[in-house]
């Protein structure tokens, strides 16, 4: 059985930064993730894509910011158990918890903190009666590396941020992009919008809208999708591609966290905003999953939870001692490895 001091479900940003923070007061922590790498949504979804209102950094790649959420933590040597989904969780005689995951992995710890962002992930597939058939073979729900499409034909359907964004990557990287949308008008942000109609009078995507793929053709791989435009079938279009795209959004679910006797409301985990404590004392929400009034689903608002949930845990685990916080700018980081980081001290000299 796996032991710890603080057991994180989840290792998106969100989870990552609460190792550091623990790692502050000298706890340790383990995190479970259903995902074969750390990083959650930013790593799985967009490591590609920038993001902008992550404070001191003007700009910053989704994977890139994993990397160095990793490289933060590194000192303070966490545990991560991967691939594998919290399934159950049992209370002992001595208040701790033990979750087991679905692969029958067994973690001990008396601080529970759920960071799984919006949970699980399921895309939403448009109903084409063969698109199993392609899955993987040509149909992709997500793009993990648009270096896959590079100089291929991408047809990518949608009408949100996703579609519009990648269709604006991927004209760089693809031979040739076509964006399907059944709507004229799009959902996604304006800047966008106008990017897209930019790149459409330059040439570098075929914009087809309104317009629905109707059904998809190939002998083992994807080789053409067709198109309708209009309600007459007799004028559908057939147009040749290497990938099909499906951008229609993501179905978040909480999965076995739901059965877990824990306050739900709208998928997401009442909490309270003093320490971001579920209803079940020494378990907590962090990030995307909880909710609150007033809940922005923000990667620096996960931070900030995950910092005060850091210190509430530690007056849990250790009720009779009284933390004082230091600023790392003045106590330093000293990780579990001997390491430790500081500022250079003034050197007090006599005048002569």
């Amino acid at each position: 059985m796996i032991k710890t001091d603080i057991l994180i479900i989840g290792a998106g940003p969100t989870g990552l930064f609460a190792v550091f923070e623990a790692g502050l007061l000298q706890l340790k922590c383990h995190l479970i993730d259903a995902l074969p790498q750390a990083g959650g949504q930013c790593s799985e979804i967009y490591p590609k894509k920038p993001i902008y209102d992550i404070p001191g950094f003007p700009e910053v790649l989704a994977g890139d910011l994993v990397d160095n959420l990793m490289e933060q933590i590194r000192p303070f040597q966490p545990g991560f158990t991967l691939g594998e989904r919290a399934e159950t969780i049992e209370k002992l005689e001595d208040g701790s918890f033990v979750v087991t995951t679905n692969k029958g992995t067994q973690h001990n710890a008396p601080i529970v903190a759920i960071a799984g962002g919006l949970g699980s992930f399921e895309p939403r597939k448009p109903l084409l009666e063969n698109l199993g058939d392609y899955e993987d073979n040509g149909v992709s729900y997500i793009i993990k590396d648009p270096e896959a499409f590079r100089n291929k034909r991408v047809v990518i359907a949608g009408g949100g941020d996703s579609a519009l964004d990648w269709s604006i990557f991927l004209a760089d990287v693809a031979s040739e992009v076509t964006l399907v949308h059944r709507r004229n008008e799009f959902r996604g942000a304006l800047d966008s919008v106008e990017k897209v109609q930019h790149l459409k009078n330059q040439g570098k995507i075929n914009l087809i809208t309104p317009g629905e793929i109707v059904g998809l053709n190939g002998n083992g791989k994807l080789e053409s999708v067709v198109i309708r435009k209009t309600s007459n079938a007799a004028e559908d279009i057939t147009l040749e591609v290497d990938n099909f795209i499906p951008l229609f959004g993501l179905s978040p679910k909480l999965g076995p966290i739901a059965d877990w006797g824990l306050e739900i409301e709208k998928n997401a985990i009442k909490v309270d905003t003093f320490d971001y404590q579920t209803n079940v004392p020494g378990i907590y929400a962090i990030g995307d999953v909880n909710t609150y009034p007033g809940k922005l689903k923000l990667i620096l608002c996960g931070f900030h939870e995950a910092t005060l949930m850091c210190q509430s845990a530690y007056q849990r685990i250790f009720p009779d001692k009284k933390y004082v916080m230091k600023y790392t700018t003045v106590g330093g980081v000293s990780g579990f490895d001997g390491s430790k980081k500081e500022a250079p001290k003034a050197v007090i000299k006599a005048i002569d």
